[in-house]
């Protein structure tokens, strides 16, 4: 896996669980990828280092401005993909982990006429 795809996915989960939760800690990141304890430990600390994320004195993280608008042009790819996929007659299952493997590989051009086409073709898809 390339690094800009794991810490990709590092940021959509934060982005996610700030959703779910009032504050993100590590260990929630543990659990919703999976990962060791020391893997996401290295991880945050890098994100933190990259300016993508902030941690606070009682380890709650939280995405930078920067780490934000990362995570959310991810997620966004993720969705419309994994949707477009089950508008062709993809399971749901198999259609949100294909986009996961997907979403990270376009690049802005491409991306930018993939969305235009799934607008024209399914709606607009949020």
């Amino acid at each position: 896996m390339r690094k800009s795809t794991s810490r990709e996915d590092y940021l959509v989960t934060i982005l996610q669980l700030s959703s779910e939760k009032d504050f993100v800690r590590a260990i929630d990141i543990v659990r919703a990828m999976s990962f060791s304890k020391p893997s996401v430990s290295i991880a945050m600390g890098k994100l933190e280092e990259e300016k993508l994320i902030k941690i606070d004195q009682k380890g709650r993280i939280s995405l930078t401005e920067e780490g934000y608008a990362i995570a959310s042009k991810i997620y966004e790819r993720h969705l419309k993909v994994a949707k477009l996929l089950v508008s062709l007659g993809v399971s749901e299952k198999v259609a949100y982990e294909d986009a996961c493997k997907l979403e990270h590989d376009f690049s802005d051009e491409t991306w930018a006429i993939i969305k235009k086409h799934i607008e024209n073709v399914i709606g607009k898809i949020d």
